[in-house]
């Protein structure tokens, strides 16, 4: 499975970015990011969420997920996060901000 996980907006602009390949990850983490996927229902998530109160200082997340065969994204925004998706959002907030630093780190 790979998923791309993007990040924009904000106060700062400051986008994040990151793409995890579960073949690269231990097996408990590729197991946990599956279950996440699974938990969220995410190809069944519709494409768009619309934020029900826009704003220049909330997110969007864009997340792609590829897993047999199959191509999913959905675009949301902080105030549209559905509560399904929330936890997957925020493990892949984590592994962006981990990926950043080991960037900012060579």
């Amino acid at each position: 499975m790979q998923i791309q996980f993007e990040r924009s907006g904000g106060v700062t602009g400051i986008g994040l970015t990151v793409t995890i390949d579960t073949a690269s990850l231990s097996a408990e983490e590729a197991r946990e990011l599956g279950g996440l996927v699974e938990a969220a229902g995410f190809f069944t998530l519709l494409l768009e969420n619309a934020s029900p109160a826009p704003g220049n200082d909330r997110f969007l997340y864009i997340v792609t997920v590829e897993m047999e065969g199959r191509r999913h994204t959905v675009r949301t925004g902080d105030g549209a996060v559905p509560t399904s998706l929330k936890p997957l959002i925020d493990w892949l907030h984590l592994a962006a901000r981990k990926a950043q630093r080991r960037k900012g780190a060579r």
